[in-house]
């Protein structure tokens, strides 16, 4: 098969696509090889191909095939496992082990969601890892038509279903994003008003637009000086739901963007929602893949993906590292 590998940290032309053998199910119980249409590219890859640790505790082994989110067939089957799945069309998130950046992967089935009839595998993989958070995220609101949303990095791949999920919750919604491709993008996507925010006098557009009204929450995966503008359009009583700051890179230490004192003058709230918690109040990871993908398949989220061939897969890395991408990055071969 064909496979995206990395044998030395660094830089996204150390991703190199080459011939390699085709993984087998097993040994142990359970296991299935999907043939994969489509593999999703996550922001924390690009982290992880330069060496860092991450949230695993220590950088991969090398050689690696990068990747942790597939959908396609299932092509073969390990001992014991339900033959009713052979030919099936599947979604999977891997998990901790790699190997998505590839042809043909390997996982347990028991990670398995069918993929419903209508739905393509490139917005299935969307759904499984990006769907699943930004669901997780929107657990901890209740919107309704009373609430204005601020939504920062509005073009990306939880951005483009934060923005359609609070629409159908009846919300007034500004999505931010950098430049005028990406804003046109999230005005498309039902925003009542996009902005550009590396425009300076951003904040003065957004309230020009809101009038009297100030926002009541704002759902900030960026942080940094955007994340601070943004908070300051938040009214009393306005809720600050962080879920990033890649402004200050991906794997930094969370920067709540206000000190106690300043929230408590305020009067509005500040909460990191990433983590744990979110897994538990959501009843766990698959709760959430289930609910995600039910969710695209009624059509009431669809996600944005952004195609780039496998053996392209040093080109995907460069495009979000440059935030070169609107939508979720997926990986096709």
């Amino acid at each position: 098969m064909h496979a995206v590998r990395l044998h030395a940290f660094g830089p996204a032309g150390n991703l190199t696509y080459e011939t390699t053998d085709d993984p087998v199910p097993g040994p142990g119980p359970g296991q299935v090889r999907i043939a994969v249409a489509a593999a999703g590219v996550h922001l924390l890859d690009t982290a992880l191909r330069e060496g860092a640790a991450g949230p695993f505790g220590a950088p991969a082994e090398l050689p690696t095939v990068p990747g942790r989110e597939v959908a396609g067939t299932v092509d073969a089957l390990g001992e014991g496992t339900d033959p009713a799945w052979l030919g099936k069309r599947v979604v999977a998130h891997l998990g901790m082990a790699p190997g998505g950046y590839a042809e043909l992967a390997v996982t347990d089935a028991g990670r398995l969601h069918e993929i419903p009839g209508h739905l393509g595998a490139s917005e299935a993989v969307a759904m499984i890892g990006t769907g699943r958070t930004a669901l997780g995220i929107l657990q901890y609101t209740e919107l309704g038509p009373d609430d204005t949303v601020v939504v920062p990095a509005a073009a990306g791949g939880i951005g483009t279903l934060i923005v359609q999920y609070a629409k159908n919750a009846g919300a007034t919604v500004v999505g931010l994003a950098g430049g005028p491709a990406k804003t046109a993008r999230v005005r498309g996507n039902g925003a009542d008003l996009a902005v550009d925010y590396t425009l300076p006098d951003w904040p003065d557009t957004v309230r020009a637009h809101l009038g009297d009204r100030r926002a009541t929450v704002v759902y900030d995966s960026v942080g940094g000086d955007a994340g601070r503008a943004a908070v300051g359009l938040l009214g009393e009583g306005g809720r600050h739901i962080v879920f990033g700051w890649s402004s200050q890179g991906i794997l930094s230490d969370n920067p709540l963007i206000l000190t106690e004192e300043e929230l408590a003058e305020r009067g509005i709230t500040s909460q990191s929602v990433l983590g744990p918690a979110m897994l538990e109040k959501a009843g766990g990871l698959r709760a959430l893949e289930t609910r995600a993908l039910a969710e695209a398949a009624a059509g009431r989220l669809r996600p944005a993906v952004q195609p780039h061939p496998l053996a392209d897969a040093a080109g995907a890395h460069r495009a979000l590292e440059t935030r070169g991408t609107m939508g979720k990055v997926v990986l096709i071969p």
